[in-house]
C-alpha cells in the first residue's frame, strides 16, 4: 500500500473536488482551499480538512498550515492570473512539492518558467489519450490496465549529475525510465541515453509495478 500523504488542494472546482474525492478514497488526507461557499459546502463533508480563504493572499495559506503539507496542487479554475499568483505565494511559503493546472498551453510555459516541476493539463491529456485509443485499436495507456502498472513522475535532486547507468534502476527496483523532461522546459523527451547525466530540476518519467515504483523515495 502507498504511503498515506497530507495533499493540499487549492480551487475546489470541478477539477479540484473531483481529485480530492479521488484521493480521499485512496486513503489519503486532503486539505481543500477555495474562496465560493458553495465549494465549501459541497466538499466538506468529503475532504478530511476544508478552509475558505483567499489563494492569492499569503497570509491567508498560510494561516491555513498549507505549507506543512506534503504536496499542493493548484486548480484556481479559469484564471491564469490568479493561479499563478497562488504559486508565488506556496514558493514563497518553501513549498516545493507543487502541482497546478494549466488552462492554456501559455499558462503551461510561464508555470515552467517560475519553476513549477509538476504542470497537469487534463484536457490535452485526456484528448491525447483518446486520439490514440480511435486511430490505434487496441492499444490503452498504462493506466486501469489491470496489472498493477503506473508510471510515475520524479524530480531530480540528489540523483544530479548521475546517469541511468550509474542509477540502475532496473536492477535496483524493476522499473524503467521512458522519458525525461530538462529543468525549465515543457516537452518530454523519449528513450534517455543511458551515459547522460541528469541535472537538478530535471524530470523523469519511471514504469513498473506500483509497489516497485513507490519504494524510491530518494532522487
Amino acid at each position: 500500500m502507498a504511503k498515506k500523504n497530507e495533499i493540499g488542494i487549492i480551487g475546489l472546482g470541478k477539477f479540484g473536488f473531483s481529485l480530492g474525492s479521488a484521493l480521499t478514497n485512496l486513503g489519503h488526507d486532503v486539505v481543500g482551499v477555495d474562496l465560493d461557499p458553495e465549494h465549501i459546502r459541497r466538499a466538506q463533508d468529503k475532504l478530511s480538512h476544508v478552509y475558505q480563504a483567499d489563494a492569492t493572499d499569503e497570509k491567508a495559506l498560510e494561516q491555513v498550515g498549507i505549507k506543512e503539507l506534503d504536496r499542493v496542487v493548484v486548480s484556481t479554475g479559469e484564471s491564469m492570473e490568479a493561479s499563478i499568483l497562488c504559486v508565488l505565494n506556496l514558493q514563497a511559503l518553501g513549498v516545493e512539492k507543487i502541482w497546478v493546472k494549466a488552462i492554456s498551453e501559455e499558462h503551461e510555459r510561464v508555470l515552467y518558467k517560475i519553476g513549477v516541476p509538476y504542470v497537469v493539463f487534463p484536457e490535452a491529456f485526456v484528448a491525447f489519450q483518446l486520439a490514440h485509443r480511435l486511430a490505434t485499436p487496441g492499444i490503452q495507456d498504462y493506466f486501469g490496465m489491470g496489472q498493477d502498472v503506473v508510471t510515475r513522475e520524479v524530480l531530480i535532486g540528489k540523483w544530479a549529475g548521475k546517469t541511468l547507468r550509474d542509477l540502475n534502476l532496473t536492477n535496483e527496483y524493476h522499473v524503467q525510465v521512458v522519458a525525461y523532461r530538462k529543468s525549465g522546459e515543457a516537452q518530454f523527451s523519449f528513450v534517455p541515453e543511458a551515459n547522460r547525466p541528469f541535472e537538478e530540476g530535471d524530470v523523469m518519467v519511471l514504469i513498473g509495478k506500483t509497489s516497485d515504483v513507490m519504494k524510491i523515495d530518494k532522487f
